[in-house]
């Protein structure tokens, strides 16, 4: 099972890091720009990322995951406009996160905790929250491309050079590591 919490420690670090390296390239007035009435902006949704994880992670183990002081709805009203207060909620909400994991154990795995009065076990809420926030990651990072467009830095293998990428993962041995250990 330390396989299991080393690998979402590593995944949650990585989701953490794309989100951070598309603040790095977007302009200031670009992490609050919209598309439409209906769209979310990186802001908006960097303050939803962090109500959830202030709910979700918050006594992880020994309350509901659904916070009665959490105000979901306002979460998608963007209510400050710099940079820094972004970046303030971001941390805020990737270290309540990475502090209720960080001491969790093998014996931890077999409890039970609640979101909105339904039981998960501790795998599955983990789980749950792994695929919950790449989903807003990926629309952050989708939001900086738009932004960047021709000036966009890939994040990832950029476009033509999957060969040449693929040729020099094969010349080497083969290993076991976690994928972000190469990035």
């Amino acid at each position: 099972m330390s396989t299991y919490l080393n690998s979402i420690k590593k995944q949650f670090e990585y989701y953490k890091d794309l989100g951070e390296r598309t603040f790095h390239q977007v302009t200031d007035e670009g992490l609050f720009w919209q598309y439409n009435q209906e769209s979310n902006s990186i802001a908006t949704i960097v303050k939803h990322l962090h109500g959830n994880m202030m709910s979700r992670w918050t006594d992880f183990l020994t309350s509901d995951g659904e916070k009665e002081w959490r105000n979901r709805d306002q979460e998608f009203e963007c209510d400050f406009q710099s940079r820094e207060e972004l970046l303030a909620l971001w941390n805020e909400g990737w270290e309540c996160l990475f502090n209720a994991i960080e001491p969790l154990t093998e014996s931890d795995m077999n409890k039970v905790i609640y979101i909105r009065n339904m039981g998960h076990s501790i795998d599955e809420a983990i789980n749950r929250q792994l695929a919950h926030y790449p989903y807003h990651i990926g629309q952050i990072v989708f939001l900086g491309k738009m932004l960047q467009n021709e000036n966009w830095e890939s994040l990832s293998i950029p476009k033509g050079t999957s060969m040449a990428y693929n040729k020099e993962k094969f010349s080497k041995p083969k290993t076991r590591k976690h994928f972000t250990e190469d990035l």
